[in-house]
């Protein structure tokens, strides 16, 4: 039997490597609230050349099964989230039946401030003074993470 989080001692979020903070938050937030959760455990196929070699594709930040739901985190420039925006588009264009959700930058501050988390890493030391957030700003002034990302769980609304 290979090793799991219980037996290792550790919980999901400090088993993975992930590509940027924000997305260790994220996970290390879902991990406290008991939410199952997989690190970009998909890519898909955005556009194809005329052989049908892939060009462009995109792999969501996390998947959350209980939820039907990906969730992709933004906390970046804007010109990187416009891209985001189109990939995302794009992704709902070629798969109407998926659920996605963006985080942008002041959602995921929002949860920053709201659950208690750590100083986001793109203001570590560079004297930039965290955007305030006040009540009724954020979606995340909703009661539990569901409500907090945007969606209830599947299973309880049929």
């Amino acid at each position: 039997m290979p090793p799991t989080s219980a037996t290792l001692g550790a919980l999901p979020h400090e088993l993975v490597t992930f590509a940027h903070n924000s997305e260790r938050q994220f996970a290390r937030l879902l991990d406290f609230y008991g939410v199952e959760w997989q690190y970009e455990p998909v890519t898909f196929t955005l556009r194809t050349d005329d052989r049908g070699n892939i060009v462009e594709a995109f792999s969501p930040d996390f998947h959350l099964p209980d939820y039907d739901l990906f969730v992709e985190i933004t906390t970046q420039r804007q010109q990187l989230v416009t891209k985001k925006n189109r990939k995302v588009r794009q992704l709902r264009e070629r798969h109407p039946h998926l659920r996605i959700k963006i985080l942008y930058q002041r959602d995921y501050l929002g949860l920053l401030v709201k659950y208690g988390l750590e100083e986001p890493s793109q203001f570590e030391g560079t004297g930039e003074i965290v955007p305030a957030i006040e009540q009724g700003d954020t979606l995340m002034d909703l009661g539990d993470l569901g409500d907090a990302i945007g969606f209830a769980r599947p299973d309880l609304h049929r």
